[in-house]
């Protein structure tokens, strides 16, 4: 037995102590994202350009830490409040789905003043003519009847909130809520002096340009209290309060994305995720024992830790769970079978060339080591690329991802092989008897090539051709900004009459649509413009009294889509730059360059099915088209490493002939990891729910992909590249 083995159990009995330790109780020790849970998410850009250049310097801190004060007495729990660049503010709001009242608090800027009424009825009758001199503004306000008045008022601020040492909500004489103010020593002083000076006249009290109310000044006002009138309700007075409390912005805020999910939505989402995840571990974990029988029962084994060391460090990372970190750890389980899959198939060719039990365990792990290494470090360069130009719940699957492949990697090699050494001492003959699908092929692949050649062309020509008939309806509004609203409505409704309804309040280029294959209740409306108060009239409009709610809405500015399609460019660039690089390193150049034009051979031929289906591009099959970036070249990667160990044995064969073996070698382990993977990601497809069934169904169509490209794109070219 290794003379380390005692310090590998006391690392593997502390890392699962760890990770127990981390992940338990589940349901209070990992974060649901709001995809998950429910709640709000808004993108705030600070308009720095509005403010004097010094106020410029620290405004976007200020403005997050003036929001997180605000949030914080809205009482949101764990909310997350994040510059982003150098004038971007993230907002996370868990729960909180009431839309109107969040962005009004989240995005008010609460700028108080006090100033002047002028009462020179001159100055009205130039406003009205668009002749009013400097140092007067025209202004508005509602009466208490709901009449409006027109005022002039003084340019000049007496008084502001910079003052302000509280704000409550009160109500006056006749029971209607008003917002009393208090004011610090020196701003005391000051309205006392306005007062004093100005008994008789009006003064305005003005909110962001907009004035509130505009009362008489009967008598001097010693004490610094002021009150806010202005026909609120208790709500509105009880937020208008907070926001003066917490201080104003130091400069205006701009929401420029906004995403909100229902909790109900979100419980469906966790339940679906769930039970899909549950169908596609139980086949992985059915197939590996009924298949390799005593070494898939030591895989499962490897993969029970797995999926604990797993849970442990995202926990300890404190990272959040989102609808595709769900799919990222269901997917990971189908890849972890890879690594286990590749060291048993070594293993069963050393039994086959007559060593003994503990030589052959020993050189299948080495002999697999290479690939396993190869092909898992391409997937996490792919992940952190993923992470680096991802957005929201893309970050999310990226993080679930390389976690997964990290432990994935130490639930294969350090895990299985302890519980292989540790039976084999107790039994140094024993026999690892496995099934065997494919027994040894000759099947001449690359005798096809031309064909294969001929059969990609045409399908990559077709899905192009989708993509360009298509346009902007290949796209979600990540990418061509606007408003998308998923809309449940109480009993179904005829989609006409929702067209009608759309129609008639005025909303631009609307497109309707289901939401998933069977609910007649569900919809979801995406538009250029609209703005989603117009779409909930037209939904009160159609449902009448069956009533409706909300279950989802995704607001995105023109500068957000663009920097989202500028990210996902990027990303998919990157990747194959950076795989190119690793495997010019790796292997050789030619390797390399084969590989990576498979790659986009994929990733195109995948993107032109889905458009072929129709179905519409988001973030997460953004996600799911770099992560079949990464599984293609895994693929890829173990059949050029068994070419390149070929290589040195085979030195009196064509290369051709080494390439045809080699395929031929890595067909049972190619074959077998994609079943287990399909399996798993069949389990999203089926039973994930339609919010995942996107994602799922590129995933799916990206492994099928995979595999014929391995075989007749990338080792077809690497052949005839060499032949050049």
């Amino acid at each position: 037995m290794d003379k380390y083995y005692r310090w590998k159990v006391l690392l593997l009995v502390g890392v699962v102590a760890f990770s127990i330790w981390k992940a338990f109780p589940l349901q209070e020790k990992i974060n649901l994202g709001l995809d998950l849970q429910g709640g709000m998410q808004l993108l705030l850009e600070v308009q720095l350009d509005k403010v004097p250049k010094d106020v410029q310097k620290d405004a976007t801190d200020r403005v997050v830490e003036i929001i997180r004060n605000r949030i914080d007495e809205l009482g949101v729990r764990e909310p997350v409040i994040s510059k982003q660049g150098s004038a971007q503010v993230v907002v996370q709001l868990p729960g909180i789905t009431d839309r109107a009242r969040a962005a009004e608090i989240v995005g008010k800027t609460a700028h108080l003043e006090f100033r002047l009424v002028s009462d020179d009825p001159n100055l009205l009758t130039q406003a009205q003519e668009n002749k009013l001199p400097e140092g007067y503004e025209y202004k508005e306000i509602k009466g208490q009847m709901g009449n409006t008045d027109n005022l002039v008022v003084h340019s000049e601020s007496l008084l502001s909130g910079d003052h302000l040492t509280t704000a409550s909500m009160g109500f006056d004489q006749y029971g209607q809520p008003i917002v009393q103010l208090q004011f610090d020593k020196e701003g005391a002083k000051i309205f006392d002096r306005v007062t004093f000076q100005n008994v008789g006249k009006r003064l305005a009290i003005v909110l962001d340009g907009k004035v509130h109310s505009a009362p008489v000044i009967r008598d001097r006002i010693p004490n610094g209290q002021a009150q806010i009138t202005g026909n609120f309700t208790s709500q509105e007075a009880g937020d208008l309060s907070l926001v003066l409390r917490a201080g104003a912005l130091p400069a205006p805020v701009k929401i420029i994305e906004e995403r909100t999910v229902g909790a109900s939505l979100g419980k469906d989402s966790v339940e679906n995720g769930v039970r899909a995840g549950i169908i596609g571990s139980l086949f992985v974990f059915l197939f590996m024992p009924a298949y390799y029988l005593l070494a898939g029962v030591v895989a499962n084994i490897g993969l029970l830790l797995y999926g604990l060391i797993t849970l442990g460090a995202f926990a300890a990372l404190n990272a959040t769970l989102t609808l595709p970190g769900i799919a990222g750890l269901i997917l990971s389980v189908g890849m972890a079978v890879d690594a286990n899959v590749l060291i048993f198939e070594r293993i069963r060719e050393e039994f086959e060339a007559g060593k003994p039990s503990r030589a052959a365990v020993s050189a299948g792990y080495h002999k697999a080591f290479s690939a396993i290494l190869d092909s898992n470090l391409t997937t996490l360069l792919t992940s952190v690329l993923l992470f680096m130009f991802g957005s929201g719940p893309v970050k999310g699957f990226a993080v679930t991802l390389s976690l997964g492949i990290v432990a994935s990697m130490f639930s294969a090699i350090f895990v299985t092989r302890m519980v292989f050494d540790f039976l084999l001492e107790n039994n140094p003959k024993l026999g690892l008897k496995m099934l065997q699908m494919f027994r040894k092929t000759n099947i001449r692949f690359l005798n096809g090539r031309y064909w294969a050649y001929g059969f990609s062309v045409i399908t990559l020509a077709l899905g192009i051709g989708a993509i360009f008939l298509r346009g902007q309806q290949n796209y979600g509004v990540e990418f061509t900004g606007g408003t998308s609203v998923h809309l449940a409505f109480s009993a179904p409704v005829e989609i006409s009459k929702l067209r009608e309804a759309v129609a008639k309040e005025g909303i631009p280029s609307a497109t309707i649509q289901y939401y998933g294959e069977t609910a007649q209740n569900q919809f979801v409306i995406k538009s250029a413009k609209a703005s989603t108060d117009l779409v909930e009239k037209a939904a009160k409009a159609a449902g009448g009294e069956t009533g409706y709610k909300i279950l989802r809405v995704d607001e995105l500015g023109p500068t957000v889509s663009k920097d989202l399609t500028r990210k996902a460019i990027y990303a998919v660039i990157w990747s194959a730059l950076g795989i190119l690089v690793y495997l010019a390193w790796r292997f050789e150049l030619l390797f390399a360059l084969s590989a990576v034009v498979a790659l986009f051979h994929d990733t195109i031929f995948t993107f032109g099915i889905y458009a072929l289906s129709g179905r519409e591009i988001n973030l997460p099959v953004i996600a799911a088209i770099l992560t079949i970036m990464g599984f293609s070249v895994n693929d890829t990667i173990v059949t050029f490493d068994r070419v390149r160990d070929n290589m040195k044995l085979m030195r009196k064969s064509s290369f051709k002939d080494i390439v045809e073996a080699s395929i031929n070698q890595t067909l049972s382990r190619t074959i077998l990891t994609t079943m287990t993977v399909l399996f798993s990601t069949l389990g999203l497809f089926f039973f994930g729910g339609a919010a995942i069934n996107d994602f799922a169904f590129v995933m799916l169509i990206g492994f099928c992909v995979g595999v014929y490209s391995t075989i007749f794109v990338a080792t077809s070219l690497v052949v005839d590249l060499k032949k050049r």
